[in-house]
């Protein structure tokens, strides 16, 4: 192939674009920010699924609370009945020694049950204080992925415009080269990242490996117009000056 050697020279414009827009796709998928957002989300998810944990245990305690309350009641209700009874002085000697015992039995039981709701309660009164804790670090969580969200957002927006500063110069250049030279940069650029560099010295500016002796005896006596590739990456070798030739 036969292209002009000024306009092989325009390939290092192109290949200094492709570059520049290579490097802004790599920050794209590294983004220090987007992993910060993603570390949040993490760390907002880890929050609410404890506060959604402690909302549960508080449920649970609620309905304990309410199932001792509604058990107290009914034992003091049989205490008033047994009460109401005694006092009726309507009874026999058996039932009333039978009465006494009840009450006392149900007493006993009234006492426990009282001191097992007051455990409930206090557990209930140390899992709002948790729950009001988690709450407050779930707020937290969100007001900083909030606010690392506003700061990826910004740096991808700054990609893009990069990106597109970058894929407005390519598409200026791509115009200048003739349509096989164009699809052989293309395809080596998809396969190897690189599409063309500059042969400096004995250095192929794309792989970085230094050419045999004899390659570069080769290359030196081909016509400048004969678009010449790296033996080893198969680059558009450009050659200026600098290549020493």
């Amino acid at each position: 192939m036969n292209v002009e050697s000024s306009i092989q020279a325009k390939l290092l414009d192109l290949a200094g674009v492709d570059a520049e827009l290579t490097r802004i796709e790599h920050r794209r998928k590294v983004l220090p920010e987007a992993q910060e957002v993603r570390r949040l989300e993490t760390e907002r998810s880890t929050r609410k699924d404890a506060a959604v944990k402690v909302e549960i245990l508080i449920d649970d305690l609620d309905r304990d609370i309410r199932k001792l309350e509604s058990e107290i009641d009914g034992v003091r209700k049989r205490e008033e009945r047994d009460r109401g009874m005694l006092d009726s002085g309507s009874v026999g000697a058996k039932q009333l020694s039978e009465l006494q015992h009840e009450l006392t039995s149900l007493q006993r039981r009234r006492s426990v049950l009282e001191d097992d709701l007051l455990e409930v309660m206090e557990q209930r009164e140390a899992a709002v204080a948790d729950h009001q804790h988690a709450g407050a670090n779930l707020t937290k969580a969100e007001s900083d992925l909030a606010d690392a969200a506003r700061l990826r957002d910004q740096a991808v927006a700054d990609l893009d415009v990069a990106a597109q500063r970058c894929a407005g110069d390519r598409e200026k250049l791509i115009d200048v080269f003739p349509a096989e030279l164009l699809t052989v940069y293309d395809k080596q650029r998809a396969q190897h990242g690189v599409g063309a560099a500059l042969l400096q010295a004995r250095r192929c500016g794309a792989c970085r490996i230094e050419l045999d002796r004899g390659e570069i005896a080769r290359i030196a006596k081909t016509e400048p117009q004969v678009v010449v590739r790296c033996p080893e990456c198969g680059a558009v070798l450009v050659r200026t000056p600098q290549s020493g030739l």
